[in-house]
């Protein structure tokens, strides 16, 4: 399992960006996946404690019933246009992609507040502009390979 403890131990200023880009807005996207196998796309809040990205979902949400019955998940920072002639300045956009494993439920399962789940991170993605603007860049990190790089002009 990586924790985004991990994530800021192999890689702290990369994970620095990313998280600025989370912490900046309240509200992200996330992607599960409905019973039928088709992506579904829901607002969600999420933040990092103890070491952790963590997010829930309240009582009988579609939601946390995608995530109870396959815990994949993507989920993307709040978007920003850049601002024209300030292209250089723009912070550009994160995502971070793995499965779920649900935190403090109790005999039965259920939690009257809705689910609470942990992050088990496969791929930490920061997407931005070089600076000159001229120039795509793709990081990312996972696990198995660490941070790796692309510009795409």
């Amino acid at each position: 399992m990586t924790t985004w403890q991990d994530v800021e131990r192999a890689e702290p200023e990369f994970a620095g960006r990313v998280r600025g880009l989370f912490d900046a807005h309240r509200h992200k996207t996330i992607a599960t996946l409905r019973a039928d196998g088709a992506p579904r796309i829901s607002g969600i809040e999420a933040a990092f404690e103890d070491g952790e990205l963590v997010f829930g979902s309240m009582p009988d949400s579609r939601k946390g019933a995608d995530l109870r019955r396959d815990p994949r998940f993507a989920l993307h920072s709040a978007t920003v246009d850049p601002k024209e002639g300030e292209e250089a300045a723009w912070p550009g956009e994160a995502k971070i992609s793995g499965v779920v494993r649900l935190d403090g439920t109790g005999e039965s399962g259920e939690q009257p507040h809705g689910d609470r789940f942990l992050a088990d991170i496969a791929e930490v993605v920061h997407t931005h502009l070089d600076e000159k603007a001229t120039v795509l860049v793709v990081e990312w990190w996972t696990p198995a390979n660490g941070l790796r790089r692309v510009e795409r002009a």
